[in-house]
């Protein structure tokens, strides 16, 4: 793939489906001295996270793993509660609905998730067809002839062969699997689309047939995306704009190419340099060193990347960096980020 190959770059803010304000999820580890009243250990797997996704957009998020990005998209998709924070979708508020609630609220069908492995998220028991008509079925409350031909409008919008519809998942490829789990997604017609790492379980030839399927549906169909990869230059093909997260925090945002060209954050021209290349080369830039520290109880007033940034100070020890805007819509948590260049 060679070149951009989402929609063209246009103001997604100006027209919000979802609205991430100050969204933390913390989980209690065994308690420390309980008899002595001591609170539990925490880990902040999502910690003080912001954003918004415009309708039609596609929002990367990349990072180590670790850094909270599947916890993020299961809070957006409403498979766990949050500890606290706001999801607003489609100007409602969601946070507060619990996520057993949510499975049989009217929005579940507008927020769908794909998951890595689709062998590993589809039912072994069903075949495709059945695995398509399921969320119709629990969401649209569609039966009989009207049921069927929904089952067939996805598979062909994926590309999918009618033929292959009353297969089991271990008769179908990894490709026709990735599919299946892609048409059971949209069959429900949401509005967002959260893709887990669609294509992490595939070969490179599957991933770019892929990567166009999900491009052709966004065209289509307008649905917007949140799309989680470790794959960079995925990213920066598919994305119109990137979320780059450290140890459950947004260290960076900002449109694909700009962030790509032209990291603010030193963790952010880590990963960059990190990328391999034809030519065996590698990107210029920082080298990542070691290992991220634990996410267990960290220390709130300094920057989580401190220790292992090769540019930071004691101030990093210290105080906290905050989310600042820079021009060209760009946002970085570092001391030391200047204006792009």
């Amino acid at each position: 793939m060679t070149g951009q190959i989402g929609n063209a770059p246009r103001d997604f803010a100006a027209d919000p489906l979802l609205d991430v304000a100050e969204l933390s999820k913390r989980f209690p580890l065994a308690r420390r001295g309980w008899l002595g009243g001591r609170a539990p250990a925490m880990v902040h797997a999502v910690d003080d996270v912001s954003f918004t996704l415009g309708r039609g957009e596609t929002l990367g998020l990349v990072g180590e793993s670790g850094c909270g990005k599947s916890t993020l998209v299961r809070l957006i998709a409403r498979l766990t509660d949050p500890t606290s924070g706001s999801i607003r979708f489609n100007a409602r508020e969601l946070a507060a609905l619990p996520a057993r609630d949510f499975a049989r609220d009217a929005d579940r069908a507008r927020i769908q998730i794909v998951f890595q492995d689709a062998g590993e998220s589809i039912n072994p028991r069903f075949t495709a067809a059945d695995a398509i008509a399921d969320p119709l079925r629990k969401l649209r409350g569609l039966r009989g002839a009207a049921l069927q031909a929904k089952v067939a409008e996805a598979a062909t919008l994926c590309g999918l062969p009618l033929e292959l519809l009353d297969r089991f998942p271990h008769q179908l490829s990894g490709g026709q699997r990735a599919r299946v789990g892609i048409a059971r997604a949209i069959a429900p017609r949401p509005d967002l689309l959260v893709l887990d790492e669609p294509t992490a379980a595939l070969d490179v030839s599957v991933q770019v047939t892929i990567l166009q399927l999900l491009v052709t549906l966004r065209e289509t169909l307008g649905i917007s995306y949140v799309f989680v990869s470790h794959d960079l230059n995925v990213v920066r093909l598919l994305c119109d704009r990137v979320v780059v997260m450290y140890l459950g925090r947004i260290v960076e945002v900002g449109p694909a190419r700009a962030v790509f060209d032209n990291p603010l954050h030193p963790y952010t021209r880590g990963l960059i340099a990190a990328v391999p290349r034809l030519d065996g080369l590698r990107a210029g830039g920082l080298r990542l060193a070691g290992d991220p520290k634990s996410p267990i109880d960290p220390d709130p007033h300094a920057c989580r990347f401190h220790g292992r940034c090769p540019v930071g100070t004691d101030r990093c020890g210290t105080e906290m960096p905050a989310l600042r805007r820079f021009p060209g819509s760009r946002q970085a948590a570092c001391h030391f980020a200047t204006e792009p260049a």
